[in-house]
Formats: C-alpha cells, structure tokens, sequence
C-alpha cells in the first residue's frame, strides 16, 4: 500500500509527462483531488486556469480526471464525456478499468 505523500508524486510526475509532451504548463488542481479508500482522483489543467480559476483561462481539452490507486500506483485515466461521479461509480462497480498500469517509480 502505498502512501498519500506517494500517490500525490506519482500525480505529479503523470502531469509532468503531460506537460511535456503537449509543451504547457500543467498542474494538479489546488484543493480538487478526491480521496478514496482506494486511492485520490486528481484533476489537472494549465497553471494559468489554477491561479485564476476564470472560465476564460480554461482553454485545455482532453485533461481527464485520473485517479492513482493507492495498491500498486497504477494509473486510471477517467474519460471526459460523463461526470466524474460517473467513472467513480463505474470504476467502483468493476466496469471501468482504462488502466495505464505504470507503477512509475517513485523519487
């Protein structure tokens, strides 16, 4: 089982690839994660959308929630067509398993 503070690195570091690979500056949204027996869900978008949080700066596309389990730090990229509360029910119920399968290393 691994730690919240273990969790929250390996958030970090999936947003980071992100970030890279699109060339913006993402980040994890202050104070969004939500924390389950399971594992934490987090929400990500520019660092320009967190510091403002103004509906004009929210010009991201695609950034799906995603939950790390806290088990094994396998990722679990939720879809963006429903509401979270959807792919939380699903994912709870067994149905949704969009698994990235990382264990990315931590730092």
């Amino acid at each position: 089982m691994l730690t919240e503070t273990e969790v929250m690195q390996i958030a970090k570091d999936y947003v980071q690839e992100n970030s890279e690979k699109s060339g913006l500056d993402l980040v994890i949204l202050d104070d969004e994660a939500i924390k389950k027996p399971y594992g934490i869900i987090f929400f990500y978008n520019t660092k320009k959308y967190n510091k403002t949080r103004n509906d004009d700066d929210n010009t991201l596309i695609g950034n799906a929630p995603f939950l790390v389990e806290n088990k094994n730090g396998n990722i679990v990229v939720f879809g963006t067509s429903q509401s979270e509360d959807y792919y939380i029910k699903e994912y709870e119920a067994g149905r949704y398993t969009n698994t990235r399968g990382l264990n990315i290393p931590i730092k």
